[in-house]
Order: C-alpha cells, then structure tokens, then sequence
C-alpha cells in the first residue's frame, strides 16, 4: 500500500514538473535503414578523433563519416552488442560468441582481426558481449559468462558466480556487476567487492556516472536512480522516477557538468539536473523515430547520438538554432513573437500562445517553459508590439489589447497589419483598408478613425512625423507617397511612384525604417529617395554592402546590425565583427526555404535570442554563440576507387600502428597502369548539424587550378596518364572558415609500354630504324646510281645500237647501192660482152666479104682490138673492188679455206654467188657455156661439196661468215 501511494505521489509530482521543460526543442535528424543500408536494432555508438561515428549494428560495425555510411561485418556475422576505440583508434566490438578489433590495414580499409584464438577453447562459448571498457592499455570484455581481460596480446578470463551482469567505468575505476554478490571493483587483476547493498544483488545495473568525490550515480534497468557512496547505496529521488520505473533506463550519458541524459526502452529520452528535476524530453512525439533508446553518445561538439531500436537519431541540443512549436504540433506558421516580461507570446497561423519562462538563463530557448493557447485570440496573429507599456495584437479581425489571458478588442475589423508612432499621442495603423489614426488617450487608444484617399492594403508603412509625410508600399503597385497632419480626416498629395521614378520596378518593393531613414529593399537592392531629386536612387548606405542583390525583408536590432532576407535566405549584416573588418555578411543555411516567404518575422530580443517566423512555428537563433563559431572544419578523405569498383584507399591512414589525420610523405600509392581512372569521395565530420558544408578540390599533376566550391562530395577522373599527382580538397563552412588542405599523394604507373625500359628499346628500336633508314637510304641511293647508270648504259646500248642500226641502215643501203651498182656493172660487163660479140661477129661478116688486102688487114686489127678488150684483167679488178666491199673479203676467205683455188675459180664463185647464169657467166669470162659448166664441176670439187649441196646456197652462207 505504502509502494503503491509513493507510486502515485511521484507520478503527480512528475506530472506538475515535467508540464515545465525546455521551451524550445533542437533539431532531431533521423538516419533509417533506408539510408544507412544496415540492420534495424542498434546497440552502441562511439566516435573516434577524427569526428566518425561508429555503431554496433546488428549486421556489424556500422560508421559514419559525415556524408557516408560504410558497414563491416564481425568474423561469424553477428550483431555487434559493444564497442570501444582506444588512443591507436583500434575499434574493438563483441558480439555472440566473437570479440576482435578493427583497424585499417595498408590501404587504409578497415578489417576485422579476432581475438577467439587467444582464447582457451573451453572460454570460446560465452554469447553475446554487452559492454566493453578500456583502460589505459587494458580492454576488458563483459559477457554474462566471463569477462575477459586483453592485456599485452594475452586474454585473461574472470568468471562470476552467477552471472556478470554489468560493466562499466567511472573516474578511471572499472566497476562490475555480480548479480548474487554485488558491484565488485577491479584492482591489479582481481576483482575487490565494492559494495554488497541489496540493491545490487537485486536490480541490474545498465549504467553508472561520476557524481562526486568517490561517488557513482547508477542506473538500474527497472527501480530507477541510485547514489553509491563509498559501500553504502541510497536511492535518487526524482522528478522521473514515475517515468523511469515504468518505461525502465537502458543508458545514460553526462551531458555538461549538471545535465544527465537518460534513455529508456520505450519513452525516448530525459534530460535532469542533479537537484533530479526534468529539464527536456525527447520522445516519439517530439519527433524520435523510435523511443527504444539503446545506447547515447555526447560528440565533440556536445550534441546527442542516439542508437536506437529501429534507427538511429542525431539531436542537436548543443546548437545554436532551436525550434519553438507553440500549439504543440509542427504544422502552425508563425507570424508575431513578443516577450514582455518573463512571457513570451506567440502568434500563429491559428491563434495566440504564452509561455512562462523560468530560470535564469540568458538563452531564452534553454529556458524552461511551456506554451499555451490563448482561447479568445483564435485565428491569423499577425503582429505582436507594446504601446505605452501595454501589449497589442495585430490580428486578422482588427486590434486587440493582450493582459495575460485576457483579449480587449481595441476595434473589429479591417484586418491589421501593424501599428507605427507619428507623433506624441498620435498612432497610424496599416490594415487590409487602408490606414486608420488611433490615439492614446486616457490611459487607452481611442479617437479611432480611417484615413479617406487611399484604400489599399499596407502592410508596409513609414511615417515622417517632421515633414509630415507618411510612406506606404503595395508589393504589385509601387511606392505610395502622401501627406497627413493629426486631425485630418484624409491623406493629401497621394502619389505612386514606380520604376519612371528610379525603382527598379513597380513590383516587389517593400518601405522600412533602418538606420533611421526611409529605405525601399527592391528586386535589385536597396534603394533611398532623393528630396532634390524627387526620385529612388540607390542606396550609399547597402550599396556597397549588398550591391544589386534582391531583398525581401529588413530589420535593424539593437546593435545596429541589419537582418535581411533574400531568395528565402536569412542572413546578417554584422556592423561589429570581430576580425577588424567594418562589417561581415553572416548566411544563415540552415534556415533557407524555411520562412514564411512575403510574410517574413524577425524579432531581435538581444544577440542571444533572435526569434524568426517559420512554416513551422518559431526559430531561435542564439547569435551571440552563432558568431562565435569560428573552428575550422574538418576534411576527410573517405575513399578512392580506381577503375570501377576496387577500392585502393579505405579513408585511413596508418603511422606506426596508429590513425593519423594525414598521408605520410612515404605512403604514395602506386598504382598500376589500367588503374587511371580514378573517384574521390570526401567528408567533413559533424557536417551533419548543418549540411551547408562546400568543397574545393585539385589533382596536381593535371592542374593547379582549385575548382570552384561545391556541396559536391565526390569527384571522377578519367584516363590519366601515367605520373605523379597530389589530389587536394579543402572544406568550407557557411561562415566562411576553411578546413586545413588535406592532401593523398599517388603515382600511376606507366603501361608496359610505357616504361623507362620500354622507352629504352624504343630508343635502340629508333637507334636500328635510323641506321637501317640510313643504310636504307644509302642502299637506295646506290641502287639509283646503279639504276641510273644501268638506264644511261641503256641508253648508250640504245643509242650506240641506234648508230650501229644507222650504221647498218647506211651499209646495207652503201651495199645496196654498191650491189646495185655491181649489177649494174655486171650487166654493162654482160652487155659490152654482148655488143662486142656481135660487133665482133658483124666485123668478122664484112671481113670474109671483103677480098682487097687493106680492107682485110683493117677488119683484123679491129678484131684484134675487140680481143684486147675482152681479155683485160681491167673491168675484172674494178670489178673485184665493189665485191670485196660488199662482201667483205669474200675471195680472202676462200682463198684461206680453199687455197688451190685459182683467180678463174674465184672469179667463177663471185659470178655465182650473185646467181649469174652459165651463159651470162661464159660472156664475162669470155669462155663457152660448156667451159663455165666444167669449171662449176671442179669449183664443187675443190670446195670438197657434195651433190646434195647447192653451190649458190653454199656461196651465200659463206658469203655471210665474211662479214
């Protein structure tokens, strides 16, 4: 009965204390098994120096650079339960059955070395390992069974007497469960009983914390907190208690000096101070994707890592943008926040909500708090302000007075914009009509009236209360100048001015009051109006700073700084930097396409709480700590693949055992030939809290050039030839600050063919090709020489055959013509013979008829003359000239062949061998037919021929030899 009352008593004392918790709620990113690729349950996170974060997953260790999800699977493929990095950046997990480490090997790729085989056999059967601690250069193992203690390459075995139920490390001490004994303490390699309360022996530990000098803050999965002090343990009241004995704590983290985090199998997580109050839960409802919390992790920057059962969470509670839902949901915009006192108003999309803020923080979003609805202010609140002390609300059915709960209409209807001071007393309000004149009187607003002349909706209003001149804009119409004077009932000199009076354009310019001046923020910058002029000019005050970039929304805080916004980016004009400059541009990234666009809200309450309207509900931005942020980010190589799929470098690299952030200069990658085609993957850790991180690469070796910045996180290059180079990447944050250069060394080596012993044989292969052209060459030439000579010899042949042919032509037409002229003789020879015959025969006739003595001795004289000349040897002599000239020295070679030939005989043969008849012969020998026939016989004989040879042809072939 008594357990049951306390029961309840704590349930209402949670119930009165956890209404009131933090007032603003950071960013929750969630991380499913759709986009890390690995199994659902998640039981341990961790992260290394270098910024990566790990988790024991059930397919394996799974880790996270930033922008890249990689999974490594244990040895047997279990889940990995717990895992811890030491000082080397070794990774050691245990999961069923399996403990080992992970460290990258050469290429810088992790890979899993196992610790079984230091193992005895009959210690190898111990399931899963739920924690791991590491001390100084012990690691210790805890299993139901066993813990196991590696030390020196040497695994030492403890065994419990039940069961090991926890273990855990707090102020370099290592504590450890026995679930019949107590919490023992480790000291010189045994186990010391440190304390045997019952509620030791009773309630499993899931964690413990430091909490003082020798004191430990445990707790227990299902009795909550508990105090152990020295040996003796107390229990922890709490706030939560209700929350924790139902919903059960499963792990804890210490979150700064006073914060605890706490997380649970099914209700998220709770932040408590030491006093045990509830300062901020996160749960399903706001916004886990799973309140089975298995394990926490505070990062380097402060900001909470959840394991979870199904998925893992990233909450950004250390940052300086948090978020405000005032109706309790993320579905209402906001318009208007005003905080007036220590309340904070809210106006929405759909009404009015205060909150009280407690605590003394100056981070009002850390304050503790909780909004509600004020019932009579439902509907569209579009401007919250004070007016003499007191708060008003522009709302879309007029203007209202707020005190506390309580909504005062000051006037039904139009809908109101804003309310801005003229004069004294004297207010002008601009509404969906038009302006109205309102006046404080009486310790109220009264005197209510509309302004006649200009019936437009005016959102955006200055008021000269000097010139008594009052400056309005239309987004669609232009800028609209009038003159007004309190008392009147109606605007005078009412003039529009549009682009053919300086603006850019008639659309989408917007009146404001900065720097107390009138300024119009136009599509293409800032503009200010010239009196003398009577026209918009650019504005000497942006100009410089802005240039012609399209502004949307301006607001001037307390500092002077000027809050802008432009293509649904937020950013700051910082007039007080902190680098010396005049003024800094600060972007705000995280924000972009998160305003309410052409219904913009800024309210600077001081630079540690800026509240800005959003689709969904309010952000708060602490600038002060915003500004401050000026670490550099981190760069990590994650990966390089070459050619394809084959991954050379694993995003590690090693030094003597252990990770360091950089290449060492004797750690070039050689690569061969086909591997030029190279991918880069790169990461800046932490980026996740943001995602606005850019990028700059180089490939020295191929350029010197940087590329231009870039969220890209990737980068291909394709078919590079062989040679060294250095790829380089830089980060850079949305403030501007740039990583340190990170820099991987390579080399490609040159194809076979491309070797300095390839280039060798191509220098002896050119080497031989110029000699052989050469020889070649002179072989050529030589066979040309020869060819040309040869052609010149022809030619010669050729023209020495043409003269022997001219030659022969002219003695062939020389014997021709001496042959001719033989025939002639021979015939004039015949002839003569002939004529003298018959003259011969005639004188003979008239010497036989004469009878006288003197005619008788006449007649024989001239007879005697006639024989003379037929026995001369002279015609034969001319006549043996022309033969041996046409017949080259005929009658020479026969006389050496034929040496008993006579001068008749030869005589004989040159008659026949020009084929003169018998008779024709007789006459020129001056014999008888029959005397030429015997003298053929004999010739045949001398010249030793047969019958069957015939003596011309004989004569002929002779004839031929001579020449």
């Amino acid at each position: 009965m008594n357990r049951f009352l306390c029961l309840l008593l704590s349930i209402a004392f949670f119930g009165q204390s956890h209404a009131q918790h933090q007032l603003a709620s950071p960013q929750i990113i969630h991380y499913s098994t759709t986009e890390y690729k690995a199994g659902m349950q998640n039981w341990d996170v961790a992260q290394d120096h270098q910024g990566i974060m790990y988790f024991g997953n059930n397919e394996g260790l799974l880790t996270f650079n930033g922008r890249f999800w990689s999974t490594y699977p244990l040895a047997n493929h279990t889940a990995v339960r717990a895992l811890e990095i030491d000082a080397q950046n070794r990774i050691y997990v245990g999961g069923l059955g399996e403990i080992g480490y992970f460290f990258p090997n050469a290429n810088g790729v992790l890979t899993y070395h196992s610790l079984m085989p230091l193992l005895n056999s009959k210690d190898r059967n111990f399931s899963d390992v739920w924690h791991i601690c590491i001390r100084g250069e012990e690691v210790f193992f805890q299993s139901l069974r066993q813990i196991m203690r590696l030390y020196q390459g040497k695994l030492t075995v403890y065994k419990p007497t039940h069961s090991w139920s926890f273990l855990g490390m707090a102020n370099q001490q290592l504590y450890a469960q026995d679930r019949e004994k107590g919490l023992f303490r480790y000291e010189r390699g045994t186990w010391v009983l440190q304390s045997s309360e019952e509620p030791l022996q009773t309630f499993g530990i899931t964690s413990l914390r430091a909490y003082g000098q020798d004191t430990l803050l445990l707790t227990t999965l299902e009795r909550g907190l508990f105090i152990l002090h020295g040996q003796k343990m107390e229990r922890k009241a709490t706030a939560l208690d209700a929350i924790f004995h139902s919903d059960r704590i499963y792990c804890s983290a210490q979150v700064g000096e006073e914060t605890f985090a706490f997380g649970t199998t099914s209700a998220g997580v709770y932040l408590m101070n030491r006093a045990g109050k509830a300062l901020q839960k996160y749960t399903s409802a706001e916004g886990l994707q799973n309140s089975n919390v298995r394990a926490i992790w505070l990062d380097r920057n402060q900001n909470l890592w959840l394991a979870l059962d199904d998925g893992i969470d990233f909450i950004a509670i250390n940052s300086p943008i948090q978020y405000l839902y005032p109706s309790g949901n993320k579905h209402t915009t906001g318009y208007a926040l005003y905080k007036q006192g220590r309340t904070l108003y809210a106006g929405t999309s759909n009404g009015l909500f205060r909150a009280t803020l407690e605590g003394s923080t100056q981070d009002l979003s850390r304050a503790q708090g909780a909004f509600t609805e004020i019932p009579a202010a439902k509907g569209q609140v579009w401007r919250l302000g004070e007016l003499r002390g007191k708060l008003y609300m522009g709302h879309e059915n007029g203007l209202f007075q707020i005190e506390q709960d309580q909504v005062k209409p000051v006037y039904h209807f139009p809908g109101t914009w804003l309310w801005i001071p003229f004069s004294g007393t004297d207010y002008l309000v601009g509404t969906y009509d038009g302006l109205r004149h309102l006046r404080y009187e009486n310790g109220s607003l009264n005197g209510i009236q509309d302004l006649k002349g200009l019936k437009e909706s005016l959102r955006f209003v200055y008021a000269d209360s000097v010139r008594r001149t009052i400056w309005a804009s239309h987004p669609s119409r232009g800028v609209f100048r009038m003159q007004w004077s309190p008392g009147d009932t109606e605007l005078q000199k009412i003039r529009l001015y549009t682009q053919q009076d300086g603006l850019p354009s008639s659309l989408y310019n917007y009146v404001y009051s900065v720097k107390s001046r009138l300024v119009v923020s136009t599509e293409r910058g800032i503009y200010e109006f010239n009196e003398a002029q009577n026209r918009f000019v650019p504005s000497s005050l942006f100009k410089p700073i802005l240039g012609n970039l399209a502004v949307q929304y301006l607001k001037e805080d307390a500092q002077g700084n000027i809050w802008f916004v432009s293509h649904k980016r937020l950013g700051v004009i910082d007039f007080q930097p902190r680098n010396g400059q005049k003024f800094r541009i600060v972007y705000f990234p995280e924000l972009t396409d998160k305003l309410v666009g052409g219904f913009e809200c800024l309210y600077p309450v001081d630079p540690q709480n800026i509240f800005v309207g959003s689709h969904k509900g309010f952000i708060h931005i602490n600038y002060e700590q915003y500004r401050t942020q000026v670490s550099k980010p981190l760069i990590l190589l994650s990966e390089i693949k070459a050619s394809g799929d084959s991954v050379v470098f694993g995003g590690y690299f090693v030094q003597q055992g252990k990770v360091k952030a950089t290449q060492d200069s004797q750690q070039r990658l050689q690569l061969a030939a086909g591997m030029n085609s190279l991918h880069f993957a790169y990461a800046s850790p932490l980026e996740y809290e943001t995602n606005t991180t850019e990028y700059s690469y180089r490939l020295r070796g191929e350029t010197e050039e940087w590329s231009a910045w870039s969220t890209k996180s990737e980068k291909d290059y394709t078919n590079l030839p062989w040679g060294a180079y250095t790829f380089q990447v830089k980060a850079r944050n949305n403030q501007g600050n740039e990583s340190a250069i990170l820099s991987y060394q390579l080399y490609i080596e040159p194809a076979w063919y491309e070797s300095y012993w390839s280039y060798l044989v191509y220098a002896l292969l050119a080497a031989g090709l110029v000699y052989y052209l050469f020889h070649w060459q002179k072989r050529k030439h030589r066979l040309e020489q020869k060819q040309l000579t040869y052609l010149h010899q022809l030619e010669l042949d050729r023209a020495e055959k043409e003269l022997v042919r001219l030659q022969n032509e002219q003695l062939e037409a020389d014997v021709d013509f001496k042959n001719r002229e033989l025939a002639a003789m021979t015939m004039q020879l015949v002839q003569r013979g002939e004529v003298l015959v018959k003259v011969k025969e005639v004188v003979s006739t008239l010497a036989k008829k004469q009878d006288t003595k003197d005619s008788a001795v006449s007649f024989r004289q001239v007879l005697r003359l006639i024989r003379d000349v037929e026995s001369k040897d002279a015609d034969w002599g001319q006549f043996t000239l022309h033969f041996n000239t046409v017949h080259d020295d005929f009658f020479h070679l026969l006389k050496d062949r034929y040496p008993e030939l006579t001068p008749n005989d030869l005589k004989l043969c040159a008659y026949l061998k020009m084929n003169l008849s018998s008779k024709e012969i007789a006459r020129l020998m001056n014999v008888t037919v029959k005397a030429i026939e015997i003298g053929r016989y004999r010739l045949r004989k001398k010249l030793l021929l047969s019958t069957e040879v015939n003596l011309y042809e004989f004569l002929v072939d002779l004839a031929k030899e001579s020449k």
